[in-house]
């Protein structure tokens, strides 16, 4: 049952997707409420991806600059319905837990184990040869 449910609410958030590109948006938005209905009754989370498609307020299917008029203020991202004027804010992130080195990525040092190790000679290379006086 909660694999049918997933699968409908991806198909109720592509039709809202299809019917936003029209002028009037009564059926994405409709599309979203169901979505939304379909989450609540079989107990599904919708996914990270849907959450920030739709006002949690009124059900809304959001089009930037249409239904959602976005911010930047800070660290934040401020986005405002439209319709019922309820505003998301979500903290902006870069993707990168930490910041590259300052000389970028490559470093001009030898490794470690390359400095410790030192250069190979062709002779130790090579594969032992066995002269039998070893196996007795």
């Amino acid at each position: 049952m909660v694999r049918i449910a997933r699968e409908r609410i991806a198909d109720l958030f592509a039709l809202a997707e299809r019917e936003a590109t029209r002028l009037d948006s009564k059926l994405a938005n409709r599309y979203v409420q169901l979505a939304r209905r379909v989450g609540t009754r079989y107990n599904i989370r919708l996914p990270a991806e849907y959450r920030e498609l739709y006002c949690r307020g009124c059900s809304a299917y959001w089009v930037e600059g249409r239904t959602v008029r976005t911010r930047l203020r800070g660290a934040r991202r401020v986005r405002t319905c439209l319709s019922c004027g309820r505003t998301r804010r979500t903290p902006i992130t870069t993707g990168r837990t930490s910041d590259p080195p300052p000389g970028g990525f490559e470093s001009s040092t030898p490794r470690e184990e390359e400095a410790l190790v030192g250069p190979v000679s062709d002779e130790e290379e090579g594969p032992a040869e066995e002269d039998g006086s070893e196996d007795a």
